[in-house]
Parts: C-alpha cells; structure tokens; sequence
C-alpha cells in the first residue's frame, strides 16, 4: 500500500539524476517533465587576489565545477555576481583569463570590492557596470551596486526604470546586483525607492545578490524572490564553497539549488507570480 502511495504521488513529479544526487523535477500536468527554456548558475564572490586565501584555487575549482554541471546538461550561461577581485583592480587581468577556462558563455557584475571606473570595468570585462541582454523572451539586467571607492550603493534608478519600461514586452526579466538592497543582512543597505520600482514589475521573476558569503537562500519581498548563492572564494561564510543552479520555465516558474559545490543542498520550486 505505501509503495503504490509513493507512485501515484509521483505522477506529478519525474526525477532526475544530478551529479549523483536523485532530485524532483517539475512536470506539467500530463505528467510530462517540462523542459526549461533558460538553465544558469550564478556564483559570487570569488575575491581574487584577497590575501592570506589560496584564491587561485579556490577560483578553479569553482569553474571546474561550473564546467563540470554545464557538461552534463548545458548551461545557457553563468553569472559572476559581484565581488570578483580583492580591493585591487591589477588581479582584473588574471581573473579574466582564469574565467574565460568557463564553457558555458558569462556575464559579469561590479562588487563593492571591485574598485574599478566604470571605463576600467569596461576595459576589463569589454561589458559596461550596467548592461542589458536578452535570450529568447526573457530580459537579463545586470546593474553595479558600487564604485571604484567601494561605496555600498543601490542599482542607478533612472538605468533600472529605463530597462524595466525598454523590456516591458519581455515574458521574463530577471536582474543580477551584488548588494542586497533590503536591509535582511548585516551588509546590505535599504533603499525603499528600489523597493518600490521592482514592486511594480509585472514580468520580474527574481532578483540574484552575491556579497553576503554566509546566505545561501531565499528571502522574498512583493512576492519577489532575492536569491543567494553562497560564495566561490573569501575567507569567510558558509562553510562550503558554492554556486546556485537555476531553471526558468515559460510560465516563470523556478526551480533552483545550490551546488555546494558537487553535490545539491535547498532544491526549491518557486511558483509563476
């Protein structure tokens, strides 16, 4: 009886087998799995260059992971969100070349720990600090929280509302800043007026912070999801190492997780607004 209980209450899930782990995957309700129309990672805070940490390490072997999941089952890019050099724009070169060894396509944010103009961003990354790219029907800002001072700042308001309205047409946009700007953590800041402008956004599915290494999950505001996603280098945080996994569906549906960095930890549904 409860081996044809467990059965039946899986008609609505399939599983799937990621990196050794069995994990549920969603499915329509014919009880086919869904194919999601964009699969990323996004990891954070690699600190490059941070003193006293084995930071060239720490930074492979987040990318041989990262390589490692899009080989099995491709990713459509990844995100580096924020925090990716230590205080000192010289290591911008290295950490460039050690993250071009990523298969997958990146995009790249500004951290406060990214002391960098934005021309000397630009020069790095050949990507502006505030940039918008689509795939598909789905909008992908990615907006610096900081500056070459390392001040803790909100995303430029007038850029941001400027996207918002320019991709009002998309079925998903999805936004990638570094620094939390609700004040959940110890270092985030508060702005109520970016709280305000996201509130308002019919087609914003979720927003991706780094900079707080210890937080790993997702807190929600406006029935917006913030998600985290650990920290891939630093001396400090959670006591792994990892990245978060993301699968967006056409009805801007969710399904996430964090690597850790091989094997998943917090495999979370998140439901279309």
């Amino acid at each position: 009886m409860q081996r044809r209980r467990f059965l039946r209450d899986m008609s609505a899930s399939a599983l799937l087998l990621l990196n050794g782990q069995t994990l549920l995957a969603a499915t329509d309700p014919a009880g086919k799995r869904r194919k999601p129309i964009l699969r990323f990672a996004v990891a954070s805070d690699t600190h490059f260059g941070q003193p006293n940490t084995p930071f060239r390490d720490m930074l492979a072997t987040g990318i041989q992971h990262i390589n490692a999941t899009h080989a099995k089952t491709k990713l459509d890019f990844c995100v580096i969100n924020g925090d990716i050099v230590h205080d000192d724009i010289s290591f911008l070169p290295e950490a460039r070349r050690t993250l071009d060894t990523l298969t997958p396509k990146y995009y790249v944010t500004q951290g406060n720990h990214d002391l960098a103009t934005r021309q000397q961003w630009q020069e790095a990354w050949d990507m502006p600090v505030n940039f918008t790219t689509r795939i598909h029907d789905t909008a992908l800002l990615f907006a610096t929280t900081s500056n070459e001072t390392g001040k803790y700042l909100p995303p430029d308001l007038d850029w941001l509302a400027a996207q918002f309205q320019q991709h009002a047409d998309a079925r998903h946009v999805l936004l990638f800043i570094h620094i939390p700007p609700i004040k959940w953590t110890k270092h985030a800041i508060d702005s109520a007026p970016f709280q305000q402008l996201v509130k308002e956004q019919k087609n914003l599915r979720a927003v991706f912070h780094g900079h707080e290494h210890d937080q790993d999950g997702i807190k929600w505001q406006d029935k917006i999801p913030y998600l985290f996603d650990s920290h891939l280098g630093g001396s400090w945080g959670t006591d792994y190492r990892g990245y978060r996994m993301v699968e967006l569906h056409r009805d801007g549906s969710l399904k996430t997780w964090i690597m850790n960095p091989s094997q998943p930890l917090h495999l979370t549904d998140i439901p279309s607004a």
